[in-house]
């Protein structure tokens, strides 16, 4: 390239920037006119006014696009507060062993599908059923016993029956006996020899004695009947007893089986067949799918206008191209630092004030949790629509234009 035509270029950026500065500041005045060259200068070349109107073009296009720019944050986005500490989450359930044994099968694997009620994993039962038949026998033992309790108490009911019989049976004998003994004292000095009177007077006391008797039996009667009551509900707590134990046995027999608790997908599985596992050993992790929620951590200085039911526009970083509109569920109730392990203590003398962290829940709609795309753990960008009431006439305005 010759020295000519980078003196004509250079010539030819000089101009165009004149001419910018010239159609942004109108009012300024008019240069004064540069002296006309020397003849023996090259003649500079006219000036291109296709490339003063592209420039002047450009120049509208920003400003342009700055008016717009600025118009859509007074009217939309001045109302948006946005976070990237925002991470998909769920309520994963860590599915143990409640009893010790064996595995007999685990019959699922990482990423499989489960619905609620379906089998993780399989103990080695055969101790288990031996126990509850155990006791089911110590059960139906017991229940014998008070069967036969019943029957002595009845026996002894009879008893009381008849001892009261006896009783009245006794008394009139010693009704009958003092008669006796009543008429043979009247006619003792003319009719009656003292042989009778002795008879008579030795029948009454033994039809007294007798009644005292038969009543003595009745007390003793009735006391039985108490015993064998007492004695039947003493074998009905133990009854009561064992039929706990059956409870407890049939529960560790069905915990021998581990069982999703809900639908999700299985993941974390830690255990194969043939492992032995004690109560607390985790075997696999469930993760609901279908329940995911985002947790935003917003800035302290951000939640002025935040409230529960807001529009959040959701940007997972695995799936860019995808709006999720969601709804602001709560606010949690203190900020993450405080619900730590050793809450900061801030009645120090060397305190530093930090912008605290408060979590937001944020909900997902249904049938995008339903598609099992969101998995727990994946980093999201949240934005809160913060428009309420306050606002009407600004998004009214923003909507007619």
């Amino acid at each position: 390239m010759s020295l000519r035509e980078d003196a004509d270029r250079s010539g030819s950026f000089v101009e165009a920037a004149e001419e910018v500065r010239d159609a942004a500041a109108p009012h300024r005045p008019a240069p004064a006119p540069a002296p006309e060259p020397a003849a023996s200068a090259p003649a500079a070349k006219p000036r291109r006014p296709l490339r003063r109107v592209v420039l002047l073009l450009l120049l509208c296009a920003a400003l342009g696009g700055g008016a717009y720019a600025g118009w859509q944050w007074w009217t939309v986005g001045r109302f948006f507060v946005s976070t990237d500490d925002a991470y998909v989450q769920a309520d994963i359930s860590v599915l143990a062993a409640k009893v010790p044994g064996y595995l007999a099968a685990v019959p699922v694997v990482n990423g499989q599908a489960v619905k609620a009620g379906a089998v993780i994993a399989r103990l080695d039962d055969g101790d288990y059923r031996l126990a509850l038949k155990a006791a089911e026998d110590k059960l139906a033992t017991q229940e014998s016993t008070i069967a036969r309790i019943g029957r002595q108490a009845e026996a002894a009911q009879a008893q009381v029956l008849q001892s009261a019989a006896q009783i009245d049976a006794a008394k009139a004998d010693a009704v009958r006996a003092g008669a006796d003994y009543a008429r043979a004292t009247q006619m003792q000095a003319d009719y009656v020899a003292k042989s009778r009177l002795d008879q008579a007077k030795a029948d009454r006391d033994r039809t007294e004695a007798a009644v005292k008797s038969a009543e003595a039996a009745l007390v003793a009667a009735r006391a039985n009947v108490a015993v064998l009551q007492a004695q039947t509900r003493e074998a009905e707590s133990l009854a009561a007893e064992l039929r706990t134990a059956v409870d407890r046995a049939r529960r560790d027999l069905d915990f021998a089986v581990i069982r999703a608790p809900f639908d999700g997908v299985v993941g974390n599985k830690a255990v194969e067949a043939g492992a032995y596992v004690a109560p607390g050993s985790r075997v696999a992790a469930l993760v609901p799918l279908q329940s995911v929620r985002i947790d935003a951590n917003f800035k302290e200085t951000q939640l002025a206008r935040v409230r529960p039911g807001q529009e959040v526009h959701i940007h997972v970083d695995a799936y860019p191209d995808r709006d999720i509109v969601g709804t602001v569920e709560s606010l949690s109730p203190a900020s993450g630092s405080v619900f730590s392990l050793l809450p900061p203590d801030n009645a120090t003398g060397n305190f530093t004030k930090i912008v605290q962290r408060l979590p937001v829940r944020v909900q997902v709609p249904a049938d995008v949790a339903r598609e099992g795309v969101l998995r727990p753990g994946l980093s999201v960008v949240v934005r809160v629509d913060t428009r309420d009431g306050a606002d009407a006439p600004v998004q009214k305005l923003a909507a007619r234009h």
